[in-house]
């Protein structure tokens, strides 16, 4: 590739990484791009939900989006805990008596989730504080409220959300 390309390519990435900092800006796709890029590895529907409200950032719909990308969470954190046929989550939850995954929504709620997580250690402290903070926005955004994200929010939320499932894919269970 000849230097004018390249510098052309350049000036092209950093005049949208200066430029998706305001609001109103049609460079914010740069970054929508860049977090789509962070995909891989996950399953087909976690990939879907994240590509979902991703779809629903670039349509402005931000409440819908926070519940998706959360919603993504959660499946990748009812398959790794499933992935011993949720014995360890019976172990230390023995009322909740898991058999299947739908048997694992009918038992809990997504607070003890994070709870019993942190009990199999599986995520942090910092991270359940963290991840409980991610699932109150997410029931503003479920439920009436105030709360009304805007790009930066919601963007920045969908990211996070990536980031803690790229954490948790990489750590070993059971």
């Amino acid at each position: 590739m000849n230097s004018a390309i390249r510098k052309a390519r350049r000036f092209e990435r950093e005049a949208h990484e200066i430029l998706s900092k305001h609001e109103a800006s049609t460079s914010r796709a740069y970054l929508l791009d860049d977090t789509y890029k962070k995909l891989s590895g996950l399953s087909l529907d976690q990939d879907q939900l994240i590509r979902q409200a991703l779809r629903c950032v670039e349509s402005k719909l931000f409440r819908a989006a926070h519940i998706l990308a959360w919603t993504a969470y959660m499946d990748l954190i009812q398959n790794k805990l499933g992935l011993d046929s949720f014995k360890k989550v019976n172990a230390l939850r023995p009322t909740w008596k898991i058999k299947t995954v739908e048997n694992f929504w009918e038992k809990t709620n997504e607070f003890q989730i994070i709870e019993t997580c942190k009990k199999l250690k599986l995520i942090t402290e910092q991270e359940r504080r963290m991840l409980q903070s991610y699932l109150t926005k997410r029931n503003w955004c479920a439920h009436p409220s105030n709360f009304y994200p805007d790009y930066n929010q919601t963007l920045g939320y969908v990211t996070d959300i990536l980031k803690n499932m790229e954490k948790i894919q990489k750590r070993s269970y059971p």
